[in-house]
């Protein structure tokens, strides 16, 4: 479910869309439904159904289909909205909010296996809470079986001393389930129909209902506030760093300064200073470097890697023994073979420098491709975009390009050949050639 807009989170943002852990809360739910192996996942939408459609498909395109809940009148309504999808169907039924963005696939499957177990129509997931106030009761007769859910401004006050709530998570039987929707009445003051009702009709009508009481609390909480949001964070975070400490051998300085996707890998002896950030997939290899103010996005690094003060490595790879920054920005798929060095106030976008290649200061490197052992003087520029397109550079091994080239691409730079400071190179540039001047010209054949 996931067709609301969430007024208490006091977004324009629909809240299933608010990023937990770099990922819409609509996305964690997908994601643990999907390790199910389901036949399909539908994902009842309605304010902005169009990004959270496209926030699903992202995570399970080949599963998830879509229904529409034009007007938010509960969550019995909510399930009514994929009657046509699901009321012939003989299938089991699991109902999620896509504001639950810690449960488990785990907990799902023992859920699903208590209701096969019990031969149940109907199955609640239930854990106990400390202060349940403002919490569905779960009521249970003398046997210690299901009776009902109790909204807590309907409890008596016997009642309120219940702490085993209704955590929104279900198990249904569809046909039972849909049988028992038409009998909801939204007798209350929103005139909302809730799916809550369903269970007591289900019981009513001879059918069996159980509970599955889990331990984790936490797992199924709902997000409903930006206060509850960074209190989520900071929980993933803490987790994701003391399992990478304890169980992968990864340093870090200060653990309460560092941001570290759950997603992420980091090999054995990496030292990580403090405000790091390492978001997505990325995956960082055995004893690196990452130095502080560093942000590294769904990129890739080998072994040895050293990240500089407050560089930007996004969707890029680097591999062993290369090193970055301080103040470096890579982007756009760049790639550093090994033993590569990109310096100081360094941009490279979309380019190669292949092994043992260095550019150490104040260079930007786009659409490049550029050979081993080869040396970026201070303040070059590969001129890729002529107003409308954006064209290569291709440097071969062992060139050095003095300072202040200018590379006006499409253009070649051959191998052993050398840039004069200050040369703009609008033409190729031949191997073992010495090119100067403003357009750069052959001065020199250093063969």
């Amino acid at each position: 479910m996931a067709a609301g807009l969430g007024t208490r989170m006091k977004s324009n943002r629909a809240k299933v869309l608010h990023e937990l852990g770099g990922s819409p809360l609509i996305a964690h739910v997908v994601r643990a439904a999907q390790a199910l192996e389901p036949q399909a996942i539908l994902v009842v939408v309605g304010h902005q159904a169009e990004e959270v459609e496209r926030a699903a498909v992202k995570e399970a395109a080949d599963l998830t289909r879509f229904v529409l809940q034009a007007q938010q009148r509960g969550t019995g309504d909510a399930v009514e909205s994929a009657r046509s999808e699901l009321e012939n169907s003989d299938s089991l039924v699991l109902i999620l909010s896509g504001d639950v963005p810690m449960i488990k696939t785990e907990t799902l499957r023992k859920l699903i296996e208590q209701h096969n177990n019990a031969g149940a129509a109907c199955t609640i997931l239930s854990v106990r809470l400390e202060n349940p106030t403002g919490y569905g009761r779960i009521i249970r007769d003398q046997n210690d079986s299901f009776q009902k859910i109790v909204e807590h401004r309907d409890a008596t006050e016997e009642q309120r001393q219940v702490r085993e709530i209704n955590s929104g998570i279900y198990c249904f039987d569809a046909k039972e389930l849909y049988r028992a929707l038409r009998k909801v009445e939204p007798a209350n003051d929103q005139g909302e129909y809730y799916l809550t009702d369903v269970a007591e009709i289900i019981l009513a009508s001879g059918a069996t209902v159980s509970v599955y009481l889990h331990g984790d609390t936490r797992e199924v909480s709902g997000i409903n506030t930006r206060a509850e949001l960074a209190e989520f964070e900071n929980l993933i975070r803490r987790s994701a760093i003391r399992k990478l400490m304890i169980e992968d051998g990864v340093t870090f300085i200060d653990p309460s300064h560092a941001y570290i996707s759950a997603e992420a890998q980091i090999g054995r002896d990496t030292v990580i200073y403090p405000n790091v950030t390492v978001e997505g997939k990325t995956v960082i290899g055995e004893g690196c470097v990452i130095f502080s103010g560093a942000r590294i996005t769904n990129s890739r690094l080998g072994n040895n890697v050293v990240v500089k003060d407050h560089s930007i490595v996004v969707d890029s790879q680097l591999e062993s023994n290369c090193a970055v920054g301080p103040f470096a920005h890579l982007r756009m798929n760049a790639f550093l073979e090994e033993k590569a060095t990109v310096g100081n106030f360094v941009e490279v976008k979309k380019s190669r420098l292949k092994r043992g290649t260095k550019a150490m200061h104040l260079t930007y490197l786009g659409d490049a491709t550029i050979g081993e052992r080869t040396n970026i003087g201070a303040g070059t520029v590969t001129c890729n975009y002529d107003g409308k397109n954006k064209h290569e550079t291709i440097i071969e091994d062992d060139v050095k390009i003095g300072s202040d080239t200018m590379l006006v691409a499409p253009v070649r730079v051959g191998a052993r050949s050398m840039t004069a400071a200050g040369s703009v190179v609008t033409e190729d540039v031949p191997p073992d050639s010495l090119v100067a001047g403003v357009p750069a010209k052959v001065k020199k054949n250093l063969k």
